[in-house]
């Protein structure tokens, strides 16, 4: 993400998470600090090196929902890492959660597939309920100790939640025509970024309240995402292209709504005749 490398990686998406009593900060952060550097040696987008300002170039084009997550991206690429694993989830989580979000109301408004529907409903309550939950803990780690070192690519969890953000971004479907598939495909790769992230902290947080919670949203994504591809194999009919405005020259299938490079070659893209 421009210069966020890790919160892109925000530091992640969700999928990468505030009053609080100090007698839950003793029982529930990690006390012990790998590193005594200030994390803030990179200001935001400091975090590996990513640069995903044009998530839709020659993917999804400029549909609402691709529009959407290119704003939840440029929100976490905006964050400045703090150097604590469970703090900095916690609040990249807490916008991964909010782009879901977002594009849960986008399929409301414009799907007409009940199956899809009743989905975005589900996700909706469920990631509001969880930024909820998430927002006092992430206050609570305000003051926690550095643990690992977010302008590093090498430290493990800084890679773990690039990885993440790399995976979506590799992963992007193209836009079609039909609202309800566009929002299956793209809620897919978003939510296993999310499950990536979850985790990231599972792997290397300390905070037990939060790695719990990590474990709960890897659950209840994994199984989303299985009724998403479940629901994909059965609506195969609406794959149909968007008619994009601009095409690859060499007649590959690369497409886009706006000018870019061919996702399949790498060409540019011509305005169709």
């Amino acid at each position: 993400m421009k210069k966020s490398a890790f919160l892109l990686a925000a530091l992640c998406s969700g999928t990468l998470l505030l009053g609080s009593c100090n007698s839950d900060k003793s029982a529930d952060t990690t006390t012990t600090a790998t590193t005594s550097a200030p994390a803030d040696t990179a200001a935001a987008g400091d975090m590996a090196g990513m640069d995903h300002s044009k998530m839709a170039d020659g993917t999804a084009g400029t549909s609402p929902l691709m529009a959407s997550m290119n704003e939840m991206m440029a929100k976490m690429d905006a964050m400045k890492p703090k150097g604590n694993t469970d703090h900095d989830f916690a609040h990249m989580m807490m916008e991964h959660h909010k782009g879901a979000i977002a594009m849960a109301d986008i399929e409301l408004r414009d799907g007409k597939d009940a199956t899809m529907r009743q989905i975005a409903e589900k996700i909706k309550a469920d990631q509001q309920k969880e930024i909820g939950e998430l927002e006092p803990i992430a206050e609570r780690l305000d003051s926690a100790p550095t643990n690992y070192k977010p302008q590093d690519p090498a430290d493990p969890f800084t890679a773990q939640m690039k990885a993440s953000m790399d995976g979506m971004m590799k992963n992007m479907p193209a836009t079609v025509a039909d609202p309800d598939m566009n929002f299956n495909m793209l809620m897919t790769v978003h939510h296993q970024s999310a499950v990536d992230m979850a985790k990231a902290e599972l792997a290397h947080g300390k905070d037990t309240k939060l790695k719990e919670m990590a474990q709960m949203m890897i659950d209840a994504q994994q199984k989303e995402i299985q009724q998403f591809k479940d629901w994909h194999a059965k609506n195969a009919g609406k794959m149909q292209s968007a008619g994009a405005a601009y095409v690859c020259p060499m007649n590959d299938g690369g497409q886009s709504n706006a000018p870019g490079k061919c996702p399949k070659c790498g060409m540019d893209l011509e305005k169709k005749a």
